[in-house]
């Protein structure tokens, strides 16, 4: 039973977690605490995603989950790629819902889903999942999943209220902690893009030199690498078959403060090469970490032709001639940024977009386009 007091105290923690600036790990765990109060769980998993695609970008197990990752390419493959499921993410969020309960959503008939009765039932043991996806304007930037074993009660509608409740705050929380991320560690040196090949039974066939490099940079304790690897092969599958209208790709933040871009696509063969799909791990370029960041700030399309302008070097005139607009309209949009951004000045916005790719590979060389020489 979810008493107000609590409900309340909860929301207000995960509130000021929200906007307190947390590196993603971090602001995940503390969240996560701060449900276990009012939505209890044995096990879970809170996920970052890519705004543009919902496709996963990094996890957090939670409880019994915390520090197993044997099921998470069979997750992956059944997420991504398995039989419609209207409790699958996107599935959530192309009905415009925030929180599902699985057992209420299925008549309490849980091994209807393919998820449940090929992985959650037999290899763990839970009976309930309350899942949520966490999004915005620009697109969901996150989701949860918690889990209950057979002596726990099922998810309530008071509970999924709840959840929805506090969706807001925690979609806020993850769009500040991909930008506040800082290095633990030296970034992996530029070696061009790697690139592994995965056949119609989804086993590794082949890959370039540096591929194992970039999967370690992906991998975090508890999580296996190759469930973003499996996500986007899914992916590709399906926009082979025309169930996607885009090719999957996904923007993501390593341990290291670098962010990478991975996208697949399927490749054409005959025999046994049939049904291969290539994927593709590179260093994101400039513009990919500029969308994301502007994106995070919850910037208007015109504030980000602003920013694209201020980072080009464009005085107010000349922003405001090559957009059309008044000088006093450039001044009003940057106003705006800045607040947004947290910032004070054109200078401080610059280093607020850039600090955190270039903080990693500080003393690399640049080349003439201010990217990295060499990348």
């Amino acid at each position: 039973m979810v008493t107000a007091l609590a409900a309340g105290r909860a929301r207000s923690d995960i509130d000021v977690l929200s906007r307190a600036g947390l590196p993603l790990p971090e602001f995940m765990a503390e969240s996560a605490s701060a449900l276990l109060a009012v939505v209890p769980y044995i096990a879970g998993c809170f996920s970052s995603t890519d705004p543009a695609t919902s496709m996963i970008a990094s996890t957090l197990k939670l409880g019994d989950l915390d520090g197993k990752n044997f099921a998470d390419v069979a997750w992956a493959r059944i997420e991504y790629g398995g039989q419609p499921d209207p409790t699958r993410y996107d599935a959530i969020a192309s009905a415009g819902q925030v929180a599902v309960g699985i057992h209420e959503a299925t008549d309490g008939q849980v091994e209807r889903l393919e998820r449940m009765a090929d992985l959650v039932l037999p290899r763990f043991g839970y009976v309930d999942e309350a899942r949520v996806v966490f999004a915005d304007r620009a697109g969901v930037w996150g989701s949860l999943s918690v889990l209950r074993g057979s002596d726990d009660a099922v998810f309530t509608a008071q509970e999924l209220a709840f959840l929805v409740s506090v969706a807001p705050a925690l979609t806020r929380g993850i769009r500040t902690g991909l930008l506040t991320q800082l290095a633990h560690r030296p970034a992996v040196p530029a070696s061009g893009p790697a690139v592994i090949i995965i056949d119609a039974s989804d086993r590794v066939v082949q890959s370039s030199p540096g591929a194992q490099e970039r999967l370690a940079q992906l991998a975090v304790p508890g999580a296996d690498p190759l469930t973003y690897i499996q996500a986007l092969v899914s992916g590709a599958r399906r926009f082979a078959a025309g169930d996607l209208p885009r090719m999957p790709r996904i923007r993501t933040r390593t341990a290291d403060g670098v962010w990478l871009v991975l996208h697949a696509a399927p490749l054409g063969g005959l025999g046994d090469r049939a049904g291969d799909v290539v994927v593709t791990i590179e260093e994101a370029r400039p513009q990919e970490v500029i969308d994301i960041v502007a994106a995070a700030f919850a910037l208007t399309l015109r504030e980000r032709e602003v920013v694209g302008a201020v980072l080009r070097g464009a005085d107010t005139k000349e922003i405001a001639a090559s957009m059309h607009v008044s000088p006093y309209t450039v001044q009003d949009h940057l106003k705006s940024i800045f607040e947004k951004a947290s910032v004070t000045s054109r200078r401080e916005l610059v280093a607020r977009v850039y600090f955190d790719q270039y903080l990693p590979r500080a003393g690399s060389d640049l080349g003439a386009d201010g990217w990295f020489a060499g990348v």
